[in-house]
């Protein structure tokens, strides 16, 4: 074919294979291109774009986007009707609701641009055929990510399968940065990659002390790679970059919001063998992402602290009603991971 996704595809290599690991061959190319296509069209964990794209394939989902299928003749090539009744009316009714979503911001050439702009920035494009896939996120179903970019370090990507989640609140306190910093030093040090948002408070601080001990860690951004947020964080990004990598499943550009930051979450808890919430007030958006890491079954660690603190009050919560165990040191938080061996030396 000369075409992918309706775009000439000499003029999708050239660029798609900017952003792809050397030796990419043409079904790779393809189906990366039309991942970073669904990345423009979507919002983060968008669970019908993500149903549709696990079962037709990322380029034929989009093709029916640009040849302007209805919803029931999508049904139809992707062969649903096996179902019940009532689930392919509800099927249906969801991809409706999707075209209209997509459609209007169906752009052939936002996702060259989108291609193009990370290529300059030396940014790469992740896909969940490629190596380095995170393959955590896999268990968020229809609302994984349809792709990943990210810039920084390929081969940090491997620290995902041994890897802790680190979170906490942004308006943190002398003690809760104390204990990050002693626990996640010591975590970094046994080569366990250290995850996080890159926030202020919690978040910085577990990035920051895993640097400083020449560990591994990682951030999930809810922009664009090229959105450093905080900006007061632009240092530390860079520094992340220099040894680990920066993700995020917007494409360069994309500004972060509210709800796109309560999204990102599930990723880092996802992502990670483990989630540690360090300290947390009692309407933390750290809650949100411990309750992704329960809901995923992940084990979940909480640092308490003192009673009459407020800005302890949401892991005291945590405590109380999910089934979190309390952790103090760094050995404790070990413990929490798969095939973790406590006579293994520090």
């Amino acid at each position: 074919m000369t075409t992918v996704c309706g775009l000439p595809a000499l003029a999708v290599k050239e660029q798609i294979s900017r952003v792809l690991v050397d030796g990419a061959d043409l079904d790779v190319m393809r189906a990366a291109f039309a991942r970073a296509s669904w990345t423009t069209l979507v919002e983060p964990g968008d669970r019908v774009a993500g149903k549709l794209i696990q079962m037709c394939g990322a380029e034929r989902a989009l093709q029916f986007l640009i040849d302007r299928f209805t919803a029931k003749e999508i049904m139809q090539e992707c062969a649903l009707l096996d179902e019940s009744k009532d689930d392919n009316q509800s099927c249906e009714e969801d991809i409706a609701e999707g075209l209209q979503r997509w459609i209007p911001r169906l752009n052939s050439a936002d996702a060259l641009n989108a291609v193009h702009h990370a290529a300059q920035l030396g940014a790469f494009l992740l896909t969940p055929e490629q190596e380095g896939w995170p393959g955590g996120v896999n268990d968020l179903g229809h609302h994984m990510p349809l792709a990943l970019w990210g810039r920084g370090q390929r081969s940090a990507l491997a620290g995902f399968d041994n890897s802790l989640a680190v979170v906490g609140a942004r308006a943190s306190t002398g003690y809760g940065e104390h204990v990050t910093m002693e626990a996640v030093s010591a975590i970094a040090e046994r080569g366990v990659a250290i995850v996080s948002g890159a926030a202020y408070g919690i978040d910085g601080m577990a990035h920051r002390s895993a640097l400083a001990v020449g560990g591994i860690t990682m951030a999930f951004l809810a922009g664009g790679v090229d959105r450093f947020y905080p900006s007061g964080h632009d240092a530390l990004l860079g520094r992340i970059m220099d040894s680990g990598v920066i993700l995020a499943e917007l494409p360069c550009g994309y500004a972060p919001t509210k709800w796109r930051f309560l999204l990102r979450n599930r990723l880092i808890a996802a992502s990670t063998q483990a989630t540690i919430v360090m300290e947390a007030g009692w309407r933390s958006g750290s809650l949100n992402t411990a309750n992704h890491a329960a809901s995923l079954n992940r084990p979940l660690g909480v640092v308490p602290g003192p009673v009459t603190s407020a800005s302890s009050a949401g892991c005291h919560r945590l405590l109380r009603e999910y089934d979190a165990v309390c952790v103090t040191t760094a050995s404790e938080m070990l413990e929490l991971l798969p095939g973790f061996n406590p006579e293994s030396p520090e």
